[in-house]
C-alpha cells in the first residue's frame, strides 16, 4: 500500500475518487428529491465521503508537534478560508443569492466549513493527541454531545466541528501497519465490496428523506425535528456504520499509478472552486429541467467528472495556486 511514501498513490486515489464524490454529491443535490437512486447515492455519499476525507487529513497531521506548524497551519488553512469566503461572499451577491454585499467571516460559507473546521482539528491535536485512544473516546462523547447544544451550528462550524473530530483524530492515530492490516487482508476488498453494497441497499430500502441532516452534521437534535435522550445514541450508531464504510471504501483503492492519481494531489483546488461551477449551473438552469436531469445519469455522472478533471488540473493549479496555497511558483 506503501502509506509511509512521501507521495502515496494509495492515498492520492482515494482522494480523487473522494473529491469526485464531492462534485458528484452537489451536482445531485437539488435533483434528488426527483429519483429514488440518486437520492439513494446522494445519503450513502454523504455518509462517508467527508469522514474519509478528514480520516485522510488526520492520518496527515502527524507533524503537528514541528516548529512553525502552527503558522503553516494558519497560512495553508485559515488565511485561504478568508480569501474564500470574501471570493464567495462577492460571487453570492453577484448572482442575487445574497442581496447585500456582506463579509461575514464566523459563519462559513457553503463548503468552506471543511477549512474552518481543518484548522480547529489541527489546533485541538495539542490537547487531544497526547490522550491518544482515551482522547478518542472523549472526543466521540463531545461529537455526540454537542448535538445537544441547541444553538450550535454554522457559527464558526463549530457542530461540524466537534461532530467530525473523531474521524481527523483516529486518521492521527492509525499508523501505516494499523491502516494496513485494515484494508489490506485476506478478505478486506471481498468485505469492503459487501459492505458498501449493503449499506447502499439499506439506504435504498429504508433511509428516511427527513434523516438527510443527520449526515450533514451541521445543527442540533432539536433543529434535526426535536430532541429526544436517545439522539446520542442514533449518532454513536451513525459513526460505528460510517466507519464500517469508510474502511470498506478505503479497502476498494488500489495503489497503482494511474493518469487520474494526479489530481489525488490537487483535490484542494477541486473543492474550491467547483462550488462557482455547480451553483452557476443551478442558477442557470430552469426548474422544469430538473426532472429531466435527474433521470439521466451518465450525464451527471461526466458532468461531476469533467469538472474534477478540468479543476484538479495542472493550469488551473498554476494560476490558482497564489489563493490557494499563497504561492506564486509551482513545481
Amino acid at each position: 500500500m506503501a502509506v509511509t511514501s512521501k507521495r502515496s498513490k494509495f492515498f492520492d486515489n482515494a482522494k480523487f475518487i473522494l473529491i469526485f464524490l464531492v462534485v458528484f454529491g452537489h451536482i445531485i443535490s437539488p435533483l434528488k428529491e426527483q429519483d429514488g437512486i440518486l437520492f439513494t447515492l446522494y445519503s450513502v455519499i454523504f455518509l462517508f465521503h467527508m469522514p474519509a476525507f478528514i480520516l485522510i487529513s488526520g492520518y496527515f497531521a502527524k507533524g503537528y508537534k514541528k516548529k512553525g506548524y502552527f503558522i503553516k497551519s494558519v497560512k495553508k488553512i485559515l488565511i485561504p478560508y478568508f480569501i474564500f469566503q470574501i471570493i464567495y461572499s462577492v460571487y453570492y451577491f453577484l448572482i442575487g443569492k445574497e442581496e447585500k454585499l456582506a463579509f461575514d467571516f464566523l459563519h462559513p460559507h457553503w463548503t468552506l466549513w471543511f477549512l474552518l473546521s481543518l484548522f480547529f482539528w489541527n489546533i485541538l491535536l495539542y490537547a487531544f493527541a497526547k490522550l491518544k485512544w482515551l482522547g478518542f473516546a472523549i472526543a466521540i462523547i463531545l461529537g455526540i454531545a454537542i448535538g445537544y447544544v441547541d444553538n450550535a451550528g454554522s457559527f464558526l462550524s463549530l457542530s461540524r466541528t466537534f461532530v467530525f473530530f473523531p474521524y481527523f483524530l483516529l486518521g492521527f492515530l492509525l499508523n501505516a501497519n494499523q491502516l494496513k492490516r485494515v484494508v489490506r487482508a485476506k478478505y478486506a476488498l471481498p468485505i469492503g465490496i459487501f459492505i458498501i453494497l449493503a449499506t447502499m441497499l439499506f439506504f435504498g430500502l429504508g433511509f428516511p428523506k427527513d434523516a438527510v441532516p443527520w449526515l450533514l452534521g451541521d445543527t442540533s437534535y432539536e433543529n434535526m425535528g426535536g430532541m429526544v435522550w436517545s439522539d446520542g445514541l442514533v449518532r454513536m450508531l451513525q459513526y460505528v456504520l460510517t466507519l464500517l464504510v469508510v474502511f470498506g471504501f478505503l479497502a476498494l483503492i488500489p495503489s497503482t499509478q494511474y493518469k487520474l492519481t494526479k489530481i489525488g494531489e490537487r483535490t484542494l483546488y477541486v473543492y474550491l472552486f467547483h462550488g462557482f461551477i455547480v451553483k452557476s449551473i443551478q442558477a442557470m438552469v430552469p426548474d422544469e429541467s430538473l426532472e429531466f436531469l435527474s433521470g439521466n445519469y451518465f450525464l451527471l455522472l461526466f458532468l461531476s467528472f469533467f469538472i474534477c478533471q478540468i479543476l484538479g488540473s495542472y493550469f488551473i493549479k498554476k494560476y490558482t495556486r497564489p489563493l490557494v496555497e499563497l504561492k506564486v511558483k509551482t513545481g
